[in-house]
C-alpha cells in the first residue's frame, strides 16, 4: 500500500515539475524573442531612450552619472569621459570608504558612452584608411 501512495507522489511531482520547466522555457523564449524584436526595430535612432542589453543603461543615464553631455551624431569627448570617469572611480574606492555600488554604475556609465560612440569611431577610422588609400608595408631584403 505504501509503495502505490509513493509511486502517486512521484507520479503527481513529476507532472508539477514537468510544466513549471515548459512553462518557464515559454516565458524566456518569448521574452528573448520580444528582445531581439526589440533590439532590431530600435537600430535605426532613438537609441538614448533604451537601455543597452549588455549594461542595462540608457545613455542619459550615463551622461547624467558621469555629468558629461550626450554624444551628437556618434562623437563625444571621449578625454573628458575618462577624466570625470577616473576621478569618479577613484573617490568611490572602498579602501577609501567609498561604494563598490557606485563604483560600478561609473564604470558601467564609461562603458555605456564609449559603447554609443565606438561604432562611429570605427567608422571614421576606415573612412580615413580609404582616403589614404592602400599603403602596404613592404620591406626590402638587405
Amino acid at each position: 500500500m505504501a509503495y502505490r501512495l509513493i509511486t502517486q507522489v512521484v507520479v503527481v511531482g513529476t507532472r508539477v515539475l514537468g510544466r513549471a520547466f515548459a512553462e518557464a522555457y515559454k516565458q524566456a523564449s518569448a521574452s528573448s524573442q520580444y528582445a531581439r524584436a526589440q533590439a532590431r526595430a530600435g537600430n535605426g535612432g532613438g537609441a538614448s531612450g533604451r537601455a543597452n542589453l549588455s549594461t542595462g543603461m540608457t545613455l542619459d543615464e550615463a551622461c547624467k552619472i558621469l555629468n558629461v553631455k550626450p554624444p551628437q551624431g556618434g562623437k563625444a569627448d571621449l578625454d573628458e569621459v575618462m577624466e570625470r570617469f577616473k576621478r569618479l572611480f577613484d573617490n568611490n574606492d572602498p579602501k577609501k570608504g567609498g561604494s563598490f555600488y557606485l563604483q560600478s554604475k561609473i564604470l558601467r556609465a564609461r562603458e555605456r558612452i564609449e559603447a554609443e560612440v565606438r561604432p562611429a569611431m570605427e567608422k571614421a577610422a576606415q573612412e580615413a584608411e580609404l582616403k589614404e588609400g592602400w599603403n602596404p608595408k613592404l620591406y626590402k631584403d638587405r
